[in-house]
């Protein structure tokens, strides 16, 4: 760790510029370097050291050096292990006000707790700013309601010696108790992999084709978005060989295998994602 020398300490106590120990979290939304709050903007732009980790998800239609424009700071991008395993960051904040930012909002990654936690334990004072996700942004943009979900799952890249059952259990255990699941699909950002929707439908019918329990047939309704939350959104609701064939954007892209569904959530897929008109049921 490189810490201040005496003159720059010097200079800082002359300047009426104390060093505060703090750690900010600040969620920057989906899309753009305007998609965080105000009291994000304002809070970040009064740190002295911001780390960014777009591991766990990515900032649409905006780069690292928008973010470092926006903010008029320069900005430490950190891989997830870094945040596990490295003690920089607490160590930074135990004398500087740092922010800790990501894509989406902060406290929705168990490693980022994690570091809240450790910062409680050291006394570092913590605020945080949440931003806008897609635990709540992909159900409205489809119009279903957030309250009929059951347990969100995530789909890891389909390879050849390993596809995991507990994700295929998942999704039919919600299905049974006729829940919505959202499906968050693999990324490997230092690899620059993000897993598309097409992708994931194929994961689920290798899936079927393995444990043939029913989750996936030709007529099980699957929805699907992309780039949600910015000007490039796409939405999708159809039968997997529709999907199939639709053109649903570059990722991040998000499935979602609808429960039971309200007639009021029927009409929303109909009208906003496309969906066949016969899973409107007569009145």
């Amino acid at each position: 760790l490189l810490f201040p020398s005496t003159e720059s300490f010097n200079w800082m106590v002359a300047d009426n510029r104390p060093m505060t120990s703090e750690l900010i979290f600040a969620g920057l939304g989906l899309s753009g370097v305007d998609g965080m709050t105000v009291q994000a903007l304002n809070a970040l732009k009064s740190c002295d050291k911001i780390y960014a980790e777009f591991y766990t998800s990515s900032l649409l239609d905006a780069d690292v050096k928008d973010l470092e424009k926006a903010l008029g700071k320069g900005i430490e991008v950190v891989y997830r292990w870094q945040v596990e395993e490295s003690e920089e960051i607490i160590a930074d904040a135990k004398r500087m006000r740092v922010g800790f930012v990501t894509a989406g909002d902060t406290m929705l990654a168990t490693t980022h707790v994690d570091l809240r936690i450790q910062a409680a334990e050291e006394g570092i004072p913590v605020r945080i700013f949440h931003g806008i996700s897609i635990f709540g942004a992909c159900p409205t943009s489809l119009g279903l309601q957030p309250y009929k979900f059951g347990r969100t799952v995530t789909l890891p890249f389909l390879e050849e010696d390993y596809q995991p059952k507990s994700p295929y259990d998942h999704i039919m255990e919600n299905k049974r108790r006729g829940l919505h699941t959202m499906v968050l699909l693999d990324i490997r950002a230092d690899e620059l992999m993000y897993m598309t929707a097409h992708q994931a439908l194929e994961w689920l019918l290798e899936g079927e084709k393995r444990w043939g329990e029913g989750l996936i047939t030709d007529r099980t309704l699957i929805c699907a978005v992309s780039q949600v939350g910015s000007p490039n959104e796409k939405l999708f609701a159809g039968y997997p060989e529709e999907m199939m064939k639709a053109d649903l954007g570059t990722p991040l892209h998000t499935l979602v295998i609808p429960g039971d569904l309200h007639f009021m959530e029927s009409f929303a897929l109909v009208r906003f994602a496309g969906a066949p008109d016969d899973i409107i049921e007569d009145e």
